[in-house]
C-alpha cells in the first residue's frame, strides 16, 4: 500500500490559499513568476503585479551588478568612503588635540624612523596640525569638493585604493625629496591629508579628459598650489608633489584599461603599490650610513618627542 502525496500548505485547498512562507495568512494574490500565494509581508514590486521574496532573490543571483563608467561596482549614490575617511580625520584630529599631541608623535610621518615604522606612511595622511586649525579644514573642504564626485564615478573600492594610494604616495614623495644631509628637515615630522588630496587632484584631471569633459579648472588650482607650495613656510611641497604623482598614475591604470576586466585594472594598482614600495627600498639603500639605522633610532626619537617640528600639508 503507498500514501498518497500530500500536498503543501498553499495547496491545500482551492479556497484557502496560504502563503508558503507564513502558512497561517491567506492570501488570494499570487506571484507572478511562480504562480504560489504570497502575502503582503512576502510580495515585492514587479513590472506587472508582484513577485515572492523567494522568486526575487532567485533572479538577482544570476543579474549582474551594474558598474560605473569606469569599471567599479555602482552604489546608492552616497559618498560612503569620502564621509568615512572624513570623520576618522576629524576622530584624530580630537584625539591629537586631547593628548597634547601624544598621537601626532604616534602616527605622523617621521623620516628617521619611517622605514622601522612603515605605517606611518599612511597614518600621517588622516593627522593634521593642531596648532593650526585651518589644515584640517581646508583639508576636508578639498576632499569633499572633489571625492564624492570621483567615488562615484570610480566605485568606492577602486575610490578608496585611489585615496589610500595616494596618502602614500605623498609619504614616499617627503621620504624620497627631503635631504637628510639637512637635519633640521630631515628631522621634521609631516601630516595632513593634502598628499591624497593631490592624489584625487591628478585623479580628477585624467577622469575628465577620459571623458572629454573640462580640465581648465583643475589645471589652475594645481597651478596654485605648486606656487603656494613653493613660496609659503610649512608647507610640504614633497609630499604634494608624490602624492599627485601617485594618484595621477592610479587614475591612468582606471581610466585606460578596459572596463570589462576588473582583474586588470586592480592589478595594475598592484603594480602602483609595488613601485612605491621600489623607490622606498631604493631611497633608504641610497641613504648616509646611520641616517635610519636602529643604532641611532633612540636618539632621533628622543628629538622628536622633545622638540617636535611638524610641517601641515596644506
Amino acid at each position: 500500500m503507498t500514501t498518497p502525496p500530500q500536498p503543501e500548505p498553499w495547496q491545500a485547498t482551492e479556497q484557502v490559499p496560504v502563503c508558503p512562507r507564513h502558512a497561517d495568512r491567506i492570501s488570494y494574490v499570487r506571484c507572478q513568476r511562480c504562480e504560489r500565494p504570497v502575502c503582503p509581508e512576502c510580495q515585492r514590486p514587479a513590472a506587472v503585479g508582484v513577485q515572492c521574496v523567494d522568486c526575487v532573490r532567485e533572479q538577482s543571483r544570476g543579474r549582474r551588478q551594474a558598474r560605473t563608467v569606469f569599471g567599479g561596482l555602482a552604489s546608492d549614490g552616497r559618498p560612503v568612503v569620502t564621509i568615512t575617511i572624513m570623520v576618522i580625520c576629524v576622530v584624530l584630529f580630537l584625539l591629537q588635540w586631547g593628548t597634547q599631541d601624544a598621537v601626532t608623535r604616534a602616527l605622523d610621518f617621521y623620516p628617521p624612523v619611517a622605514v622601522a615604522e612603515p605605517y606611518r606612511f599612511l597614518t600621517s595622511a588622516f593627522l593634521h596640525s593642531t596648532s593650526f586649525l585651518l589644515h584640517i579644514v581646508f583639508n576636508l573642504y578639498a576632499l569633499w569638493l572633489v571625492g564624492p564626485y570621483l567615488e562615484g564615478l570610480l566605485g568606492r573600492a577602486q575610490y578608496a585604493a585611489l585615496y589610500l594610494l595616494s596618502a602614500v604616495g605623498g609619504s614616499v614623495g617627503f621620504y624620497l625629496l627631503v635631504s637628510p644631509s639637512d637635519p633640521q628637515a630631515w628631522q621634521t615630522s609631516a601630516v595632513g591629508a593634502s598628499g591624497a588630496v593631490f592624489g584625487l587632484f591628478g585623479a580628477l584631471f585624467v577622469v575628465n579628459r577620459r571623458l572629454g569633459r573640462d580640465v581648465g579648472g583643475i589645471v589652475v588650482v594645481l597651478l596654485i598650489n605648486a606656487v603656494l607650495g613653493f613660496v609659503a613656510s610649512g608647507i610640504a611641497w614633497q609630499a604634494h608633489l608624490g602624492g599627485l604623482i601617485t594618484g595621477t598614475a592610479t587614475a591612468a591604470v582606471l581610466a585606460y584599461l578596459p572596463r570589462g576586466r576588473p582583474g586588470a585594472r586592480w592589478a595594475g594598482i598592484a603594480a602602483v603599490a609595488v613601485v612605491l614600495v621600489a623607490v622606498v627600498v631604493a631611497r633608504t639603500r641610497a641613504l648616509p650610513v646611520g641616517a635610519e639605522y636602529p643604532a641611532v633610532l633612540s636618539t632621533l626619537w628622543t628629538l622628536h618627542v622633545e622638540n617636535t617640528a611638524v610641517i601641515p600639508q596644506l
